[in-house]
């Protein structure tokens, strides 16, 4: 089951699990949080509501890539990528080499 791309018109929100890996981890404090959004772009503007005492996360989320449920986001709208009920967001920054 992965992302669906749809309209950005405030759907239905949904609750699930954002995973934080290496300095996306280290710099929210935490290795997972639970979201309630009916896009990434909502599950996101919550990260950085909860964690605006945290500029480094917040700088930081702008050079990740995200999967949600297993697919790649890549360049997609985040506002278009809907999530699903018990989804996952994993939040995924640069690694060295790659």
């Amino acid at each position: 089951m992965g992302a669906t791309t749809e309209p950005a018109d405030g759907g239905a929100r949904v609750r699930g699990t954002i995973r934080y890996w290496a300095a996306a981890k280290s710099e929210a404090g935490l290795a997972e949080e639970p979201y309630e959004a009916a896009t990434l772009a909502q599950a996101l503007a919550g990260v950085r509501e909860r964690h605006a005492d945290r500029p480094a996360l917040l700088r930081l989320l702008g050079h990740c890539s995200y999967l949600v449920d297993g697919a790649q986001v890549g360049g997609r709208d985040h506002g278009l990528v809907a999530l699903t009920e018990g989804g996952t967001v994993e939040v995924l920054p640069p690694f060295a080499g790659g």
